[in-house]
């Protein structure tokens, strides 16, 4: 039986985070490398153990969440597909039973909001996981003064939570922007898709979605 450690382990991974990020930085693109798909790897498999599910599912949603940006190393665009396929591959040739490499594919192949949507429980937490990663750690450029607004907005958030409140159905994001680097108001011109994405997905799992900024509730 596959588990999240094996795919870690695997070399061929590796070499396809190493060149997803080399990628996303000659585009001057956030952090998409070890960080961020652990976080969201961890993030996806406890919405999912919080909630009850079997903990295979929960597995899978964990290694979903390791491989969902590794498209990248192909191309930016639509990264979300080749990655999935990309991972259904490298999979199979693991020895992973086909229902359960196809259940991946499909998260990670739904996880880009311009092409995407939650379509099952483990897409539903990967997005949920996914989306809520921004925070100043991601921002590659170090040159304040070249900030475009993806990096002003990471860079702003000094802190972000995602919380889910089981007994209320409810899962929170909150986040903590400098208002001093970019007002609140950049945040949704660039995560508005996201933000709707995740409302959707709280919903697919039939859960709320909430998102606090600065202590302030705005959805």
């Amino acid at each position: 039986m596959i588990k999240l450690e094996d795919v870690r382990k695997n070399p061929e991974v590796e070499a396809l985070i190493q060149g997803a990020q080399q990628q996303l930085d000659g585009l001057g693109y956030t952090e998409h490398s070890h960080r961020h798909i652990s976080i969201v790897s961890k993030r996806a498999g406890d919405i999912l153990e919080q909630l009850g599910y079997p903990e295979r599912t929960v597995e899978l949603a964990r290694i979903a969440g390791y491989l969902h940006d590794i498209g990248n190393s192909v191309n930016r665009v639509d990264h979300a597909h080749n990655g999935a396929i990309i991972a259904f591959n490298i999979l199979k040739e693991m020895g992973m039973p086909v229902e359960e490499r196809t259940q991946i594919m499909m998260a990670i192949g739904n996880h880009d909001e311009k092409t995407g949507t939650a379509v099952s429980d483990i897409s539903a937490a990967i997005i949920l996981a996914d989306k809520s990663d921004v925070h100043r750690d991601r921002v590659r450029n170090q040159n304040i003064s070249t900030f475009d607004i993806h990096d002003k907005v990471n860079y702003a958030v000094t802190n972000a939570e995602l919380k889910l409140d089981t007994e209320n159905r409810k899962i929170t994001l909150n986040l903590t922007i400098d208002n001093q680097i970019c007002p609140v108001l950049d945040y949704f011109q660039i995560f508005i898709d996201r933000t709707i994405m995740s409302k959707y997905a709280a919903k697919y799992l039939q859960i709320w979605f909430e998102l606090i900024i600065n202590g302030t509730k705005l959805l």
